[in-house]
């Protein structure tokens, strides 16, 4: 069994920055794909990032794109997200995901194709 572990949440002021990591279990973890996801109340989960098994290949929803990046370090089992020029509309619980098997056809974006999920960390940005 697959355990991921998000840290790093909290309340932070507009255009403030905040990282977030995950440490993920297994000796099988370089193999994984990994995925940050986050949901705000009320709201359907969404995807916010990816990234492939080396770190060569990333994946972004345009709502983040250019503010957040996702990076692994795979020596030491964990994926972190680091967002820069927080917004309001960024408040949710992040979720990080890891994903057994290869995407097919750019499903990085969809929940279904992660295996396993963290237990969710809150990120609340103030006005």
């Amino acid at each position: 069994q697959v355990q991921l572990v998000e840290s790093g949440g909290g309340l932070v002021q507009a255009g403030g920055s905040l990282r977030l990591s995950c440490a993920t279990s297994g000796r099988t973890f370089s193999s994984y794909a990994m995925g940050w996801f986050r949901q705000a109340p009320g709201k359907e989960r969404e995807f916010v990032a990816a990234i492939n098994w080396s770190g060569a290949s990333t994946y972004y929803a345009d709502s983040v794109k250019g503010r957040f990046t996702i990076s692994r370090d795979n020596a030491k089992n964990t994926v972190y997200l680091q967002m820069n020029s927080l917004k309001p509309e960024d408040t949710a619980v992040y979720y990080c995901a890891a994903a057994t098997r290869r995407f097919i056809n750019s499903n990085y974006y969809r929940g279904v194709s992660y295996d396993y999920w963290g237990q969710g960390t809150q990120v609340t940005v103030s006005s």
